[in-house]
């Protein structure tokens, strides 16, 4: 499971227990709200996921894209609605390194200054803590536009772990990594939960299908 931890200024948060040093941000801001991810990659095969910045957004399953589109070597243009708090963004992105391992990216447009993604080794993998940095406005500004807060952080957390859970547990199947990067990322959320579900339904199919043919056998046995 992930951890979270929410500025008060945002939200309620949903840990009940912290250490003082948990309860810290991972990056020098007055107010952000970040959650912790812990993966099965090791630190150098997930900085080559974080290097997928179109990626990492799609898999966010708030977040509906008109449009991603890479306007340059570390630059991107984004336009999306976010189901987390009924908005609609239109921003640039601007990846940097400043976070080593890791990556961040900065906007220009909304109450978020910038998303830091940090990665930190740990005995079973790695760590991958996101941090939404909200400090671009001032507190008085920040009350006022409280329903604009990204309240998607938690679930796009736990969407990026089930996503290196199945890199680390599928990836040797040939031609996985291509359906998964090619065809379902670029799915809407929605899309990709129909075909989810269409799946999990051929695959019961399929399971019946089996019992019947082996009581066909059996009795004609």
């Amino acid at each position: 499971m992930c951890r979270c931890w929410l500025h008060p200024i945002h939200m309620t948060n949903p840990v009940s227990e912290q250490t003082a040093s948990e309860q810290r941000p991972p990056i020098d801001s007055s107010d952000a709200a970040w959650v912790s991810i812990p993966t099965p990659l090791t630190p150098a095969e997930l900085a080559v996921v974080c290097q997928d910045v179109e990626a990492l957004y799609r898999l966010n399953p708030y977040y509906v894209f008109k449009q991603f589109n890479q306007t340059g070597a570390n630059n991107w243009y984004a336009d999306f609605e976010n189901h987390s708090n009924q908005t609609n963004l239109q921003t640039n992105l601007v990846v940097s390194q400043e976070s080593v391992p890791g990556l961040t990216v900065q906007y220009d447009h909304g109450i978020k200054k910038r998303t830091v993604f940090t990665i930190e080794p740990t005995i079973s993998g790695s760590k991958l803590i996101l941090t939404d940095d909200y400090e671009v406005l001032s507190p008085t500004e920040r009350e006022q536009h409280l329903e604009e807060v990204d309240k998607s952080l938690a679930a796009w957390g736990e969407t990026l772990r089930l996503y290196c859970l199945r890199l680390k547990r599928w990836s040797w199947l040939p031609g996985w990594r291509w359906y998964i990067r090619r065809v379902w990322i670029p799915m809407k959320p929605a899309s990709r939960r129909i075909v989810w579900l269409l799946c999990v339904i051929t695959f019961v199919e399929f399971l019946f299908f089996l019992f019947v043919l082996m009581i066909y056998q059996i009795e004609h046995s």
